[in-house]
Order: C-alpha cells, then sequence, then structure tokens
C-alpha cells in the first residue's frame, strides 16, 4: 500500500485527451504518458481539475484511471482525483478508482455546501476509515471557496490512511502553520506551479505540476535544487518559467496547456463544456514562449534529439 514515504518529486497533473464523441482518446492518453515516463517523473494524478473530472462522464473516468495505472505499469504512484461534493459520491468513485488498480485519491475538500471546519474532519475521517486505498487531501480555496484550518490538517495528518496533500492555498502564512504542525509522516505536496520553490524550501517534498506535462526535465531541475537546499538556484530557475505560468493560466487551466501539447505528440487539444478552447492569440503567444524553452534544451522529445521548431499555431 502506497506510503508517504513514496510521495516526493514532480508528479504532472494530467489533462485528459478527449476525441469528439467526449470519449477518451486513449492513443493520445498512452503517448503522453510514454513521453512523460522518458522524462524522468516521479508519478502522476490523472482526473482532477486539470483532468476535467467534473465534465468526464463517470464510465470515462474509471477508463482513464485504468490506462493511467497500465501506462504507469509500477514505476510511479498513480493518485486519481475525486471531486465529488459528497460522502458516497466520493467513496463510490474512490472504490471504482481502487478496483482498477490506482494507488490513492485526492480528495477534494467538499465545497458548495459550505461545511463547517468539525464537518470537513469528520468528512476526511469517515473516507480515510472506509476507502479501500490511502487518502490524500486537496485544498483549493480560490476554487472551492473552502479553506481548512490548519489545526484540523494537523489532526487528520495523523491518520494513518491519510498520507498526504495537495496544497493549493496560496497564503504562504497558511502554508507555513500547515507544515509546522502535520505528522513527519504525511506529505505535504504542492499544488502550484506558480510557488512551487517557496512551498519546498517551507517543507513540501514534491509537487503536483500542469506546466510538468511539458517541461518535466525544467521542474525535475527546479525540484532538485529546491529540495537540496539551494534555494537561490530554485527561484532563478523557476523565475525563468514566470511568463509561460502567466500564459498557461491565463484562461481556464487546462485549456491553454491541451492546446499546446501537440509539441510533445499529444495532439488532443478538446475541451469539454463547459469549458471552451482558448484564444487564438493566448495559444500563438504561449507557443512563442515554448519556442524560448526548447531553444533553451528544456523541453527534449522521447528521442533525446533537440526539437527545433514549434508546428504552426
Amino acid at each position: 500500500m502506497l506510503t508517504a514515504n513514496a510521495l516526493r518529486g514532480i508528479l504532472p497533473a494530467i489533462p485528459t485527451p478527449v476525441r469528439d464523441d467526449d470519449t477518451v482518446d486513449e492513443g493520445a492518453l498512452k503517448a503522453l504518458f510514454a513521453w512523460l515516463l522518458k522524462q524522468g517523473i516521479d508519478g502522476i494524478v490523472p482526473l482532477g481539475g486539470t483532468g476535467e473530472y467534473g465534465a468526464l462522464a463517470r464510465a470515462e473516468r474509471i477508463r482513464t484511471a485504468r490506462l493511467s495505472v497500465e501506462a504507469m505499469n509500477g514505476q510511479g504512484p498513480v493518485i486519481a482525483g475525486v471531486l465529488d461534493t459528497g460522502y458516497h459520491d466520493a467513496l463510490q468513485a474512490t472504490r471504482e478508482f481502487a478496483d482498477v488498480g490506482i494507488d490513492a485519491v485526492l480528495v477534494l475538500t467538499p465545497y458548495y455546501t459550505n461545511p463547517t471546519q468539525a464537518g470537513i474532519r469528520d468528512y476526511f475521517l469517515r473516507l480515510a476509515d472506509t476507502a479501500p486505498v490511502p487518502i490524500l487531501i486537496y485544498e483549493i480555496p480560490y476554487r472551492t471557496r473552502i479553506a481548512i484550518n490548519p489545526a484540523v490538517t494537523h489532526e487528520l495528518s495523523r491518520h494513518e490512511r491519510i498520507i498526504g496533500m495537495k496544497a493549493c492555498n496560496t497564503d504562504m502564512y497558511h502554508f507555513l502553520q500547515v507544515v509546522a504542525g502535520v505528522d513527519p509522516d504525511f506529505a505535504v505536496l504542492s499544488g502550484e506551479d506558480s510557488l512551487y520553490p517557496l512551498h519546498v524550501a517551507a517543507g513540501a517534498r514534491g509537487g503536483i505540476i500542469v506546466t510538468a506535462n511539458i517541461l518535466p526535465r525544467a521542474w525535475r531541475a527546479i525540484h532538485e535544487a529546491a529540495s537540496a537546499g539551494r534555494t537561490a538556484e530554485a527561484l532563478a530557475l523557476h523565475r525563468r518559467l514566470i511568463p509561460l505560468m502567466n500564459l498557461a493560466f491565463a484562461e481556464t487551466s487546462p485549456g491553454p496547456m491541451k492546446s499546446v501539447m501537440d509539441i510533445i505528440g499529444v495532439n488532443a487539444p478538446r475541451m469539454l463544456p463547459p469549458l471552451q478552447q482558448p484564444s487564438p492569440d493566448l495559444i500563438k503567444k504561449l507557443r512563442q514562449e515554448l519556442k524560448i524553452h526548447i531553444d533553451n534544451w528544456e523541453i527534449l522529445p522521447a528521442s533525446g534529439r533537440r526539437t527545433s521548431a514549434i508546428p504552426a499555431s
């Protein structure tokens, strides 16, 4: 069974390639995994917000989880996102994903219902007691409008089956308070591309990163510097990616990133409703910015040979 010790390094948040009929594009998904594994990732996180969980049919979610497990083939943990609003649906999804072999689930804080802190605490404890696989907490208050009090996170971190969290609270003091009191066996993972070196410097063991789908080697370099205590070096490397991150999140993610993934051989830009394709101008700017990183050898295709040009928009 997966433990917190296995949760470290760079775990890309995986977008879900889809066909015109809203079903998963198996060929594109397999191509993405094959490419990522050659770049040295530490695990994957399909079916979160980046994977358009809420827009996929339930059968397609299960299919994506199965394909993810098959593609990883034991080469790193597969942590499936669970973005349901209540206990019973979240437990059902967890059981379905466990049946196809995922290692853990990343469970979003319950939203819309506006629970109390006691309700959040009990929700995660009840899931942890009944779920067939370990749980990671997913806190992202700028999407859910729900933040977890650090004291509640500290308590949850002591449950043997709650092994970590994806931290997307952009309040750094909140993050510092969380890290200061969690159990030593609990893995805090950064969920913010924009704050990653600071999160690692403050105690994160790794991160669930969207732009690592296209820039895994750049993110590996940032992680290695930050985790070794070379914070200034990590920040300098990270600073080079700020223009790219601004573009990648200028419109609702994962639209911008999906629109340019043909660069790595994954040509499946289609979004599921209610999300739409990003604007042509944004796609053009994102391709231009990515060319800078290709020219700096930060993107290497699976062949290991340098890519010299960006496909036309």
